[in-house]
């Protein structure tokens, strides 16, 4: 699998289980231009990073805007929601169990 080789949704993101193993669990996450609104609020820590692109996000009632190469650590149980990302946005998330 190349982590290039990939489509970009019309609408919302597509994930994509890169690997699952042991406490982790690793994600290619691609987000289109016209998202859906969705808060997250996983059991598990979470680190994300984008490799292309950018986007905004609501984590803890604080707007963050990432872009190509920021990283965020987002701690289990903590409450984040995707508000807007530019078409065609990359992403990898760990998840650490």
């Amino acid at each position: 699998m190349n982590l290039h080789h990939y489509t970009v949704p019309n609408k919302d993101e597509t994930f994509d289980t890169l690997l699952e193993h042991k406490n982790i669990k690793i994600i290619r996450i691609v987000s289109s231009d016209k998202l859906e609104a969705k808060v997250y609020c996983q059991a598990e820590d979470e680190w994300v990073i984008i490799l292309e692109g950018e986007a905004a996000l609501m984590i803890n009632d604080e707007k963050r805007h990432l872009c190509k190469g920021d990283s965020l650590f987002i701690p289990a149980q903590t409450s984040h929601e995707v508000l807007a990302a530019k078409s065609g946005t990359l992403w990898l998330a760990v998840h650490i169990y």
